[in-house]
């Protein structure tokens, strides 16, 4: 029946959210309320009053005539000029790569329809870097480098065309779907569980060990897998003052928007979306950026929607460019693999972020941190409140220091695919990664599966994590793992199926006023022999009563009553 209560209560939520998501906007000067760290106002960008449409240089709408030339004679005019808007009226305007030079604005009206082209010798290979890595890709159908003062407005929508370009998993679709898919040409990989759509991408993902990007060297060696080098479908790289304000960007070859090593960003009332099954269909990748809004937005994609970065091991620390000074607020996310995350590409580093008034409704992991040896990379000082999060199949919120490539998964709808934690603790290096320094207040969760995971390194512990003024009904409560000072303040676990609070090897632990509604269940389980200073202040176990079960082998005094 209780199940039943939230399932319905989540139903009218996604209503409500969902027919009018941005029913309270916030205000650009809302931005900067109420944060935790000095903020520079970000620099907006001006542009002189002055207009051209494509059609003024003989573009033809209807999807047919390819319009690659007009888009650059316009924007090449325009910028001579100082500047100003190239507007895309009504209609399907089918194009090649698009590069933006500074001072334009690129403007798609009510019903504009930018659709990029399927044929792939319309993007070159250039170096670029993607999933943090130094790299060779095509171009993406959207770019700009060092350039300043550049904007994408309108209502008009952007489409990608990713379904030329991306494989796609077996275990994505229903069978029919995957029967349709098979029927309509491409190759399968060697076990049948990945369609291709041509011998050249499978090709390029059997040369490939680090994911997505192969092991070759030298613009002839990419060649040769071409369709596979899949690019993501806005590039804005070492520039500043940007803007994107209005339009719908869906079904990109790769990541969708992906402002790497620029300042002065705005992303606002934008819809970015991408099919479920999209390989790394990501929303928006921030990486190596610094004084950044997003705000009133809505995302539904195929893998994480809003995510931090900062590159990828080596090629991230010489790059040395933390994403730093990011405010994100009012935005709702339908589905991905996470709703807010950070990494698992952060070794130059992720600091000062405020995240608040976010809803995420059926995403696979709202708030999600991920990592692992050999990454390196500081993450701290991340305040999240006021978040709202509806039937999370996994985890509401995970902290992964052993991740390794998978989105976690449920087994049959019953245990969580773990991914293998290697106990034993390693050297200290560059390479350790290390996140410390993460507060979470008015945290909402309902009819979840895991409330709160937390797993550090043995030899580099999560730091510094609270959690205050929160309630979190899921069917298993918080576990923690080699964490280092962990706070819960004002926190009610409904846990049907589970204990409130399981903590193994975790040590500093401070929790007060904390209330647990299940009967017949140990409230809390303290386990590991290297677990220490755990402090209970005021709890209400309810029928459960004051237990706690705790590891013989842990001193007497690990676990402290007041």
């Amino acid at each position: 029946m209780k199940k039943d209560i939230f399932k319905a209560l989540a139903a009218v939520l996604f209503l409500v959210f969902g027919t009018n998501p941005v029913e309270a906007q916030v205000s650009l000067q809302q931005m900067y309320e109420g944060l935790e760290f000095d903020m520079p106002e970000v620099k907006e960008t001006s542009f002189p009053d002055y207009s051209r449409s494509i059609t003024d240089f003989g573009a033809q709408s209807g999807g047919t005539f390819k319009n690659t030339e007009v888009f650059k004679m316009a924007i090449s005019e325009v910028n001579s000029k100082g500047g100003g808007k190239v507007i895309v009226p009504r209609g399907i305007w089918l194009t090649g790569s698009i590069e933006l030079k500074s001072n334009i604005n690129l403007h798609l009206e009510d019903g504009a329809l930018l659709l990029f082209s399927r044929d792939f010798d319309d993007y070159s290979l250039v170096h670029t870097s993607f999933e943090g890595l130094n790299t060779i890709r095509n171009t993406s159908p959207i770019h700009a480098t060092n350039v300043e003062n550049i904007a994408i407005t309108g209502t008009g929508t952007i489409d990608g065309n990713g379904d030329a370009w991306r494989p796609v998993k077996k275990g994505k679709m229903s069978a029919n779907q995957w029967k349709t898919l098979v029927n309509s040409g491409g190759v399968l990989s060697d076990d049948e569980k990945m369609w291709f759509p041509s011998e050249n991408s499978k090709l390029g993902y059997d040369l490939s060990t680090d994911q997505n990007v192969p092991d070759l060297e030298g613009i002839e060696a990419h060649r040769k897998v071409k369709d596979y080098l899949r690019p993501v479908m806005v590039s804005l790289v070492n520039s500043k003052r940007i803007l994107l304000d209005g339009p719908t960007f869906q079904n990109s070859p790769a990541w969708n928007i992906h402002p790497l090593m620029s300042e002065d960003i705005i992303i606002r009332n934008i819809n970015v979306r991408n099919p479920w099954y999209s390989q790394n269909g990501d929303g928006l990748d921030i990486e190596s950026c610094k004084n950044v809004l997003v705000y009133n937005n809505t995302f539904d994609v195929g893998d994480d929607a809003i995510c931090f970065k900062s590159g990828k091991n080596k090629d991230g620390r010489d790059r040395g460019m933390p994403t730093e000074n990011v405010v994100v607020k009012n935005n709702i996310v339908y589905h991905g693999h996470g709703g807010v995350v950070v990494g698992s590409e952060m070794s130059g580093g992720v600091k000062n972020v405020h995240i608040s008034n976010c809803t995420f409704m059926g995403t696979d992991v709202g708030l999600r941190f991920k990592s692992t040896r050999g990454r390196g990379g500081v993450v701290e000082n991340i305040y999240i409140s006021n978040i709202d999060m509806l039937n999370i199949p996994t985890d509401a919120i995970r902290f992964n220091l052993f991740y390794g490539g998978k989105a976690p998964v449920l087994d049959e709808g019953e245990e969580e695919m773990e991914e293998v934690r290697d106990e034993t603790p390693m050297p200290v290096t560059v390479e350790t990664p290390s996140f410390k320094n993460i507060f979470m207040k008015n945290i909402r969760i309902v009819d979840s599966h895991r409330a709160a995971f937390f797993m550090g390194l043995p030899e580099m512990n999560v730091k510094n994590i609270r959690i205050e003024n929160s309630i979190l009904e899921a069917e298993k409560g918080i576990t923690a793992i080699d964490v280092d000072g962990l706070e819960l303040i004002n926190v009610k676990v409904i846990a049907g199926d589970d204990s409130a609070i399981t903590l193994y090897n975790t040590k500093n632990v401070d929790v007060k006023n904390l209330s647990f509604a299940e009967n017949g269940k140990i409230p809390v389980r303290v386990l590991g022999t290297l677990s220490k200073n755990v402090k209970f202040e005021k709890e209400d176990f309810s029928a459960a009563g004051r237990q706690i079960e705790q590891d013989k082998k842990l001193p007497k005094k690990a676990v402290i009553l007041n």
